[in-house]
């Protein structure tokens, strides 16, 4: 019998991961002892929605299977992540009356109601209600006011909303898989568990999750989120780049950006070539690895741009104190370390998952695998707040089985 398991699932455009590990550590922030990892090619979504329910519920069920028969156990549920430009973001304020001489559990818990209270149109459901701060009695920067004498109680709540039809795909396509979504996860902030740590929230930091049709931005300062935005472009922006400038197909030019591509041409040998397909069937070409670089670092150089643009519009681009992370299948180009740093002007590094991991930890140290080991994470800190929401599963064949008869009786 292991106990305490949880299960992340990150359904990317272009790969879908699966973590599964098992509680560990401090419950103010627990870890994870990484005990399986799976990787299926995604089918079936385009843009982070899902397109075909039969052929994403294979990728889903191809990189649990993986992590399970790592791990040597079986789960029923799983973290999902939720992303695409149809996700919304907003702040949200709450105001009650103390009910006694200071504050208790209950008023924490009406505020976040009234803080909730907001109207949303009929096709979008509410993903998120991250609290803030609170002030009592107008004084502000209050993590946990409970105890604290006062009579009037303020909550900013972080709210996230997505559509209904987005959401339901994904549960669907999990449920036909034969698991069950325990939560649906905003993207950015699960890959901010993975990656970022607390001393960088409280001075200032952006997460740049460069996945392979949108990058997830999410900014932080005084510990808490101040901003998140999901925009259109990713890894596939720049293979297209390479379909158009090197004049070859799709695939070979996703080959020749994994093999031979370069974020920052200054680090390429001017008289380096590197065979493409000819115009001809069979036929090859040689072209310069410098001409690689240069396409895929204007491209980027636009997108970095345009995600300082984002920061800047919401007057976030000075407190960034800690910097800018990069994580996301995309940032393994090697030189976009160099690229960022010399965009944003600001420090710059690659996150990938790390603390509080232990196990199988080495598996999932890759800027990929940073949404799927942050919604492990999440899982683990809903696990120690609530009691609720872990695999509690034997090992073996009968372990569906079991599960299903009883949740049935």
């Amino acid at each position: 019998m292991r106990s305490n398991l949880i299960a992340g699932l990150d359904i990317g455009t272009s790969k879908t991961c699966a973590v599964i590990g098992e509680i560990i550590g401090d419950p103010r922030r627990p870890g994870l002892t990484i005990l399986g990892v799976g990787q299926a090619r995604t089918a079936g979504v385009r843009g982070d929605i899902v397109t075909n329910i039969e052929e994403i519920t294979e990728s889903v069920r191809s990189s649990l299977k993986e992590a399970e028969l790592m791990a040597g156990v079986s789960v029923d549920r799983v973290y999902a992540g939720m992303g695409g430009d149809h996700v919304r973001a907003t702040s949200s304020m709450g105001v009650v009356a103390v009910s006694e001489d200071e504050v208790a559990m209950d008023d924490v818990e009406r505020v976040h109601v009234v803080a909730r209270a907001v109207a949303l149109p009929p096709d979008r459901e509410m993903l998120h209600a991250v609290p803030q701060e609170y002030r009592v009695d107008n004084q502000g920067g209050i993590s946990d006011p409970i105890g604290m004498a006062g009579i009037r109680l303020e909550a900013e709540v972080f709210l996230v909303t997505c559509a209904i039809s987005a959401s339901a795909n994904i549960r669907k396509a999990v449920n036909w898989a034969g698991y069950r979504v325990q939560e649906l996860v905003l993207e950015p902030l699960a890959g901010a568990r993975a990656v970022l740590t607390e001393d960088e929230k409280e001075v200032g930091v952006a997460l740049v999750e460069v996945g392979a049709s949108t990058t997830d931005v999410a900014a932080y300062f005084e510990g808490k989120i101040q901003h998140v935005a999901i925009l259109p472009f990713g890894g596939r922006t720049l293979t297209a780049d390479l379909v158009r400038g090197l004049s070859i197909p799709y695939a070979e030019a996703q080959k020749a950006k994994e093999h031979y591509g370069t974020a920052f041409a200054q680090l390429v040998d001017p008289r380096e070539t590197v065979e493409v397909p000819g115009p001809s069937p069979g036929q090859k070409r040689a072209v310069a690895r410098e001409l690689i670089a240069h396409i895929i670092e204007q491209r980027l150089d636009e997108m970095f741009g345009l995600v300082q643009g984002e920061l800047q519009d919401r007057d976030l681009i000075d407190n960034l104190g800690a910097g800018v992370v990069l994580t996301g299948g995309t940032v393994a180009i090697p030189g976009i370390v160099e690229l960022a740093q010399q965009i944003f002007a600001s420090p710059v590094r690659l996150g990938v998952p790390n603390e509080g991991l232990s196990g199988l930890a080495e598996s999932v140290q890759r800027p990929q695998f940073a949404i799927a080991t942050g919604l492990a994470l999440w899982g683990a800190d809903r696990f120690m707040e609530t009691g609720r929401g872990s695999s509690t599963i034997t090992s073996g064949m009968f372990t569906k089985l079991g599960t299903w008869l009883k949740e049935f009786f």
